[in-house]
């Protein structure tokens, strides 16, 4: 369960970034930035708090209200940032991701004094000191507000695009190459918003000129 340790390995104000949907195939990779400057957040917020892979839709969309209440009193500070499908094609899905989380700190309305960032992988240039923590939104109450943050914020999205481009299940599978995301893609083709740098694209693409 995640806690406060790796906040409490630094002085000032720590704000914690993981991102959501770098897999799928449609739609922008999105990050999410918290910082917490209370910690006496609500017991349910707290205990609930973890990887947001780990939790059902459900209780994603609890949690985001929570934060959202919490930030509403001043207990943290939240930012989202999003890199769309025409840059991850551009600069590929790793540097868009990196971009994601830049914009994400710069949405937070303040600049941190350092930064938690779940995986391993640190993004160059970037606005404070960073630590990498892997599987952090497991371990990280700062890294996994954000998991929840960027998860909820993305799958609300998606939903949207899925009204837009209704033939391809975005609202069910969040972009990912899903057997209905497939079938749609073999009968009504690429949209804007598919990252034509993934393969399976590419193969769709090719197939289709053919």
């Amino acid at each position: 369960m995640p806690d406060f340790s790796f906040e409490d390995n630094f002085c000032g104000t720590v704000a914690g970034i993981d991102e959501a949907g770098r897999g799928p195939w449609a739609g922008p990779v999105v990050a999410g930035a918290v910082v917490i400057f209370d910690r006496h957040l609500d017991s349910c917020l707290l205990e609930g708090l973890d990887d947001s892979k780990k939790l059902s839709a459900k209780k994603r969309e609890q949690l985001y209200a929570a934060l959202t209440e919490a930030e509403a009193k001043g207990q943290l500070k939240t930012g989202i940032g999003e890199a769309s499908a025409e840059e991850i094609d551009q600069i590929n899905i790793l540097q868009a991701t990196f971009l994601a989380m830049r914009r994400a700190v710069g949405a937070l309305g303040i600049t941190p004094d350092y930064a938690l960032i779940d995986g391993n992988q640190t993004p160059r240039p970037f606005v404070c000191p960073v630590k990498t923590v892997v599987k952090g939104d497991a371990r990280s109450y700062s890294i996994a507000a954000a998991s929840i943050m960027a998860k909820v914020y993305r799958d609300r999205l998606m939903c949207r695009l899925a009204e837009e481009f209704p033939h391809y299940g975005f609202e069910k599978n969040a972009g990912y190459g899903t057997a209905l995301h497939i079938a749609g893609l073999k009968e009504y083709g690429i949209t804007p918003q598919h990252r034509k740098s993934y393969r399976p694209i590419q193969e769709i693409i090719l197939a289709q000129a053919g």
